[in-house]
């Protein structure tokens, strides 16, 4: 008799468990946004459209050489999210910091797509078009702007090179751990590398990828 009543409070305090860890799970997910698996730094940039004698440009920035971070690259205005800010907000912010402009400038016509790169960046993306006025670019973070007609890049693809990712450093792998070992067939992949020239400013990296895009959107919407 014993035996059955504690077998029977050990069965209702399993319940009472898997109850409330099901209460528990209900609470955390039922109404819970998704987000991207992983930690990932974020940052947003602008494509910023310029009108000049009847014809659209996008304004591209030289970083200043004596950043530590790409100085020389040509890069979108932009930079990292802060912290309770939003993408949107942040793109606004960064291009009006390194071009010294006023927020009324600035129209915002949209959002593009963001791209997750594998080397653990978020890139958010908007389009913009400067609606007045000068670009004097803070010298602290931009060496020169140039402009590139967008006509051009409707007429010109760019070079494509595929780069090859995959598990290169192996030292200290676990590969006793997966069926297989060191002979176990990861799967490779390849990261489109995009390149502009274009009056001998070479367009690649991230930058290119997004105005890839941005030219895919507006040829695939005719």
């Amino acid at each position: 008799m014993f035996l059955i009543v504690s077998c029977d409070i050990i069965n209702l305090n399993m319940e009472l468990v898997v109850i409330n860890m099901i209460n528990k799970l209900e609470q955390i997910f039922n109404n819970r946004d998704s987000n991207v698996i992983g930690e990932f730094n974020k940052s947003a940039v602008m494509i910023l459209l310029r009108e000049d004698s009847g014809e659209l440009s996008i304004v591209f920035e030289v970083r200043a050489l004596k950043l530590r971070s790409q100085p020389g690259d040509v890069c979108l205005p932009g930079g990292k999210i802060e912290q309770d800010e939003n993408p949107r907000e942040a793109s606004l912010r960064e291009t009006m910091e390194e071009l010294n402009l006023e927020r009324e400038q600035i129209e915002i016509i949209g959002d593009m797509d963001y791209y997750i790169s594998p080397y653990g960046n978020i890139i958010y993306a908007f389009i913009g078009k400067l609606k007045y006025g000068e670009i004097n670019p803070n010298g602290d973070e931009v060496h020169h702007i140039f402009k590139v007609p967008l006509k051009f890049f409707l007429e010109h693809e760019p070079l494509l090179y595929k780069m090859e990712i995959g598990p290169i450093n192996q030292d200290g792998f676990p590969f006793h751990l997966i069926n297989g070992g060191k002979g176990y067939k990861f799967r490779k992949g390849y990261l489109d590398e995009y390149f502009y020239e274009y009056n001998n400013y070479i367009i690649w990296g991230f930058t290119a990828q997004i105005i890839k895009s941005f030219i895919d959107i507006l040829n695939n919407s005719k």
